[in-house]
């Protein structure tokens, strides 16, 4: 039992700069879960210099006329959503939910509903290992994806609110061991 809490604190640390892998053996409460998935406030934003305007006269080559001529669009920095990744357990080459994950998709649709997180939309996202074909992981990820949906909406989430959507092995958790637990999981990522 102390080695397989070392290996969730471990993976923990591992997934600290995304989201934190949330093993079996730690299922996050829903307040916990709200907290990872709320949008983080908005920072000040300030005066671009997008309308500026540089006048260079003289010669064509220049480094003036050359500095504006090769003046292009400032690349964007990408977007990182809040998300949670999850270690839900199906049953083997199924999309069939196991027991054990029940109280972690319990906890996840309290959190969805919570006042916190309610003008928000929410992918999830189906992962698998890298064992298999890739074409039969996406198909196992979308339907891993769809029946995590389902349960939420049992559990009343609004369907119109999530995304389902299989990425196989695309996205491993852990690319140093592509045959490794912690990339079978589901991801929900918010969306707003």
């Amino acid at each position: 039992m102390h080695k397989v809490h070392l290996f969730t604190v471990a993976l923990a640390l591992l997934m600290g700069s995304g989201s934190p892998l949330w093993a079996q053996t730690s299922t996050p409460s829903t307040q916990q879960m709200i907290e990872q998935l709320k949008a983080p406030p908005l920072a000040p934003r300030t005066r671009g210099l997008r309308n500026l305007s540089v006048e260079a006269t003289g010669d064509a080559n220049s480094p003036a006329a050359n500095a504006v001529a090769n003046t292009g669009a400032v690349a964007a920095e990408p977007v990182v959503r809040p998300s949670l990744s999850l270690m839900i357990q199906f049953d083997f080459n199924s999309a069939k939910i196991r027991p054990e994950s029940q109280q972690a998709l319990l906890n996840l649709a309290s959190a969805l509903k919570a006042a916190e997180l309610a003008a928000s939309n929410f992918a999830v996202e189906g992962h698998t290992d890298a064992k298999g074909l890739p074409d039969y992981n996406l198909k196992l990820s979308q339907q891993r994806a769809d029946a995590v949906q389902q349960f939420l909406v049992s559990q009343g989430v609004a369907g119109t609110r999530l995304v389902a959507s299989g990425k196989g092995a695309t996205q491993l958790a852990n690319a140093a061991n592509p045959l490794g637990a912690e990339n079978r999981r589901v991801r929900i990522v918010n969306l707003e």
